[in-house]
């Protein structure tokens, strides 16, 4: 038997979870410097897989299939293509930045507190949720996808309701009261989402006989499998259901910017580079390949509520008094992209959106660990409280800029070039909607300029003149997540090569070709 690569990936954030928890309480750097190791030695595993991943093989490779509730039809099967990949590249690189920078948010409060930061605990629980969103890429088996789909909400749950920002207004009353709102609202809607879904796992079971994505696929492709049309976009719309609340997109978005004002800073990334990242993931996994009709007929309707989710989110982005608010609108604003590219249903579209959630990951991990550190040496979220902060820390600065001209898809940046093919996917079957798109461009400059100029320029408050600039660790943190910016929006080969078949593929599914350019048709 070769060696289960998928499931050790998988396995060891999950086993160093339980590891890191059974720290004794009075060894906290111990459980820190394990956690980092962990994580590590998750994204070497990373690594290898994407080594041995070969994106002219088959669709789904280093496959594992085992029996599991036989009686049901359910297994444990794994397997990753391109898009897979990518995302489990993508997790694996940012944990141990999210470990880092999370190094000291979970230490114990002053002297004298009554309240006690169970460090051993935070860091578990963000290897736990590492480990169930890299199984949620690898599950080829919708139940056992569905299993960790939902499981990772508890340890989101507690890593939102019990680690809060200790840049809080107000009394510790207030903001124990702010995080638990925000936890069960994280909580709710999710679980509403995930509770339609699994009707329509279940539904899909009473139709298909059992739960293997592969067999499923293929039997729809060679006819011995019919869904009735209303079956079809009632399974449909609730797996979509699910993942348009995970994503998120409007108007299931509400919970992102309480959820992410309340949160630690690594958590807040985390919650936006990773976790949402299932919800879109899964649209091109499952409700392309398993409802490729249903998807076409849905298709309009999504497609404008891509579009208002993006003018939406930069909309209130752009009037936002608090740093972390104005990222999760801005956020809510890029998945709105990133769905208007997998639902333009052209190659060009949904190579530009796979290709945004991992650039989106990178970019908004830059600037939201950046906005961490300001906000951690001022003890404020609020825009207002900051200014001339490029006069005393000037490297916190630039890198807060850097991350800043990624958010608004700055050419040479990586997210330009997956903004760029998104939108002209977008224009080659719906012009409309790719030209009303490309105010979210004008927006995103808007928010981010605004955003640099009130807190980084103008004269030093005297709050911020004795601002210390990044620290050894923190730039550690940043310049990889900068280098990979650069590196990206210059050169995105390595990227659009591994998603590229796999982007082939599921056009194939849903049975699109591009249109022909206009001046071709023409002749």
């Amino acid at each position: 038997m070769s060696f289960p690569l998928l499931t050790a990936t998988a396995v060891l954030p999950a086993v160093g979870a339980v590891a890191t928890a059974a720290v004794p309480a009075a060894r906290r750097t111990a459980a820190k410097w394990l956690a980092l190791l962990v994580s590590l030695a998750t994204l070497v595993l990373a690594v290898v897989v994407l080594v041995r991943f070969d994106p002219g093989g088959a669709r789904y490779q280093l496959t594992e299939s085992h029996a599991w509730i036989s009686d049901f039809g359910v297994r444990y099967e794994l397997g990753v293509d391109g898009i897979a990949v990518a995302l489990i590249a993508l997790t694996a690189l940012l944990i141990p930045f999210i470990v880092l920078a999370g190094w000291h948010d979970a230490d114990p409060l002053e002297t004298g507190s009554k309240r006690w930061r169970p460090t051993q605990g935070f860091f578990a629980l963000i290897l736990a949720v590492e480990a169930m969103v890299i199984i949620s890429f690898e599950a080829t088996d919708v139940f056992l996808f569905y299993i960790f789909f939902e499981a990772m909400l508890i340890p989101m749950y507690f890593l939102i309701g019990g680690f809060g920002d200790r840049a809080h207004s107000g009394s510790d009353e207030n903001a124990a009261a702010q995080r638990s709102y925000a936890a069960v609202k994280f909580l709710l809607y999710n679980l509403v989402g995930g509770l339609i879904m699994l009707a329509a796992v279940i539904g899909l079971y009473v139709v298909a006989g059992n739960f293997s994505l592969a067999e499923i696929a293929q039997a729809r492709a060679n006819g011995s499998l019919h869904m009735a049309t209303s079956t079809e976009r009632w399974l449909f719309l609730g797996f979509f259901f699910a993942f348009a609340v995970k994503a998120p997109l409007w108007p299931l978005h509400t919970w992102l910017p309480n959820a992410m004002q309340e949160s630690t800073t690594p958590v807040a990334v985390l919650i936006t580079a990773v976790v949402d990242k299932v919800g879109t993931f899964a649209m091109l996994r499952f409700c392309l390949q398993l409802f490729p009709e249903a998807s076409k007929w849905a298709t309009p309707a999504i497609l404008v509520l891509a579009v208002i989710s993006i003018i939406y989110g930069a909309l209130l982005a752009v009037g936002q008094r608090d740093i972390k608010r104005l990222v999760a609108y801005a956020s809510i604003s890029h998945f709105g992209f990133i769905i208007l590219g997998i639902f333009a249903m052209t190659s060009q579209g949904q190579s530009g959106a796979t290709l945004y959630m991992v650039n989106h990951g990178i970019s908004t991990a830059a600037l939201m660990l950046v906005a961490g550190f300001l906000i951690s040496r001022r003890g404020s979220r609020l825009i207002a409280d900051y200014g001339g902060v490029q006069k005393v820390a000037p490297v916190l600065a630039g890198t807060f800029l850097i991350g800043g001209l990624a958010t608004l898809s700055l050419p040479g940046l990586a997210p330009f070039v997956s903004e760029f093919l998104v939108l002209v996917g977008t224009f080659a079957r719906y012009p409309a909607l790719g030209i009303i798109a490309t105010l979210g461009i004008v927006l995103a400059a808007l928010y981010t300029l605004v955003l640099y100029q009130r807190t980084m320029t103008g004269p030093v408050k005297p709050e911020v003149s004795a601002m210390p600039d990044l620290r050894a660790r923190e730039l550690l943190v940043v310049t990889p997540l900068i280098v990979l910016l650069i590196f990206l929006g210059v050169y995105p080969k390595p990227v659009t090569d591994i998603v590229n078949p796999a982007v082939k593929q599921t056009m194939s599914d849903v049975h699109k070709t591009d249109p022909k350019p206009a001046v071709e048709a023409a002749k």
